[in-house]
């Protein structure tokens, strides 16, 4: 559900992905066989996302174990939908200027009207993102976004929001590669994201070849009283991750599933698919772990995505995951 501004109504989430992650080191467990394993298909994936043709190869894992995987590169623009609007530029600007915000579970529309409530919002006085002829504080250039996109925020763009100008045109250039394991494998341990690589990885991919990245670190954020708004996609760019999204809105491709089950969206990085948060008729999925997944005799063991307001696509990683890595090219 999409809440309109209201004064007083809690709100917001966001954002940051950082650069890359490769094979590190992770914890080590016992391999637990399943009646049912997914593997990955290839064939739904959007062939206009691809760089290249999808292939196999040999690769070294998460936990340093050599597996079968996928070697997926993709564009770093999604072909299936327009990126942004992200942040509105004036106070009367409506809902269509602007992209959504979450916060405790909410999606908002980013109006004018919200952002210029933003101290109401977080009972906080120091928000004030709008000037006094009543134009809306917003990075212009790629000097700004790049000061202001990243967690000690400049003091010179405290009180802004955060988007990246349509004219740094760089980021676009990039290519996604994900190392995604073949045949997923369920294992007794799970990993946390910031354990895979020197950093903080993508957890997954989307069909549209657009990477799925952990929790935004929001209160990082809000000290500075900025904001960095998500599109109605769920996505929004860092100078370092591209575009990525935060959340899974039903923008992307969706692969239906007969029975009525939440449609398939993407992979996770260790090949398990992860699934729409709703089913058909609109109902949560039920019995999920720590890693926001579960079993069932038809797709075997697989994530839902949380709720677009929840800042969680996935909680953890059950399997061992591949890698993936941003490649500019030469």
């Amino acid at each position: 559900m999409i809440h309109r501004f209201k004064p007083r109504l809690l709100t917001l989430s966001l954002m940051l992905g950082l650069l890359s992650f490769g094979s590190g080191c992770g914890p080590r467990g016992e391999t637990i066989p399943q009646k049912v394993v997914q593997a990955v298909n290839p064939d739904h994936f959007v062939e206009e996302s691809l760089v290249e043709p999808i292939r196999k190869e040999m690769r070294t894992l998460s936990d340093g174990s050599q597996a079968e995987c996928y070697v997926i590169t993709t564009k770093a623009v999604p072909p299936d939908h327009p990126l942004g609007p992200w942040a509105p530029k004036h106070v009367t600007d409506g809902e269509d200027k602007g992209g959504i915000w979450i916060k405790d579970g909410h999606v908002y529309n980013v109006s004018g009207e919200f952002v210029a409530h933003l101290d109401e919002l977080y009972d906080d006085p120091e928000w004030n993102l709008v000037r006094e002829d009543g134009s809306i504080k917003v990075t212009d250039t790629e000097e700004a976004f790049n000061l202001a996109a990243r967690p000690n925020v400049d003091p010179r763009y405290e009180n802004y929001a955060v988007e990246c100008p349509p004219d740094v045109v760089e980021w676009k250039s990039y290519h996604n590669v994900y190392v995604i394991p073949v045949s997923p494998v369920y294992r007794s341990v799970t990993t946390d994201f910031h354990r895979v690589g020197d950093g903080h990885s993508p957890v997954g991919v989307a069909f549209n070849g657009v990477k799925y990245d952990p929790p935004a670190p929001i209160h990082m954020i809000i000290k500075a009283h900025t904001i960095a708004p998500f599109d109605h996609s769920g996505g929004h760019v860092n100078p370092h991750a591209g575009y990525h999204y935060h959340a899974a809105t039903g923008k992307t491709k969706e692969i239906e599933q007969s029975d009525g089950h939440s449609p398939l969206i993407g992979y996770a990085l260790d090949g398990f698919g992860i699934y729409a948060h709703l089913d058909t008729v609109g109902k949560e999925p039920e019995g999920l772990d720590e890693c926001s997944g579960h079993y069932d005799d038809v797709r075997g063991y697989h994530y839902h995505a949380g709720a677009a307001g929840d800042n969680q696509i996935i909680g953890a990683f059950r399997g061992i995951a591949g890698s993936a890595e941003i490649v500019k090219p030469k």
